[in-house]
């Protein structure tokens, strides 16, 4: 596995740890908070940002504007339904979702989820370095490698993982404190 290849992949990690992320509450009302939300749409499981506009209006609410107004109640349904623990308001046109403000306990809770998110993302990286570092020494078993360059490779291979490990650390400790600020 080239260099290039392995920063890819791990990249790719980072990617989805940030993803799982952005789907935490913080004390703002945030579209991305919807974003693992799919709705039963004519059969078929549909994320919900391919069936409306969501916007924020102000920093504690959430609106929806589907495109076809016959899916209002299934958005309304999965809504209600997801464990993000909404009430979502419909006037006929468009939901409304009330972003209350976090209490003491919850907030902790999203801090524990976002370490949950986090620790994910480094099993995932250490899966990652494992793979390659196989890789590597098959290659020296094979006789491609040196026993010195297959030692160098398995060291550049541990620096790659470690940064992007500090990466995931640092973007933690971001999301804990947005968390936590009130």
């Amino acid at each position: 596995m080239s260099n290039q290849e392995l920063k890819t992949t791990m990249r790719k990690s980072i990617e989805a740890v940030q993803r799982n992320f952005n789907t935490i509450r913080t004390g703002r009302a945030n579209t991305s908070l919807l974003d693992r939300i799919s709705v039963e749409y004519y059969g078929a499981e549909t994320p919900l940002k391919s069936l409306a506009t969501i916007t924020t209006p102000d920093s504690q609410t959430i609106a929806i504007q589907p495109f076809d107004l016959a899916s209002l109640v299934s958005i309304e349904k999965a809504i209600s339904i997801s464990d993000l623990g909404f009430t979502p308001n419909n006037d006929g046109k468009i939901i409304r979702i009330n972003v209350p403000p976090l209490t003491e306990e919850r907030r902790k809770e999203f801090c524990k989820l976002a370490s949950k998110y986090a620790e994910e993302g480094k099993v995932a990286l250490r899966n990652i370095r494992r793979d390659a570092i196989e890789r590597i020494k098959k290659s020296e078993k094979d006789g491609d490698l040196s026993e010195d360059q297959s030692r160098d490779e398995q060291e550049r291979i541990q620096k790659e993982t470690d940064n992007f490990i500090k990466d995931i650390e640092k973007s933690l400790s971001e999301k804990e404190s947005e968390i936590l600020k009130v």
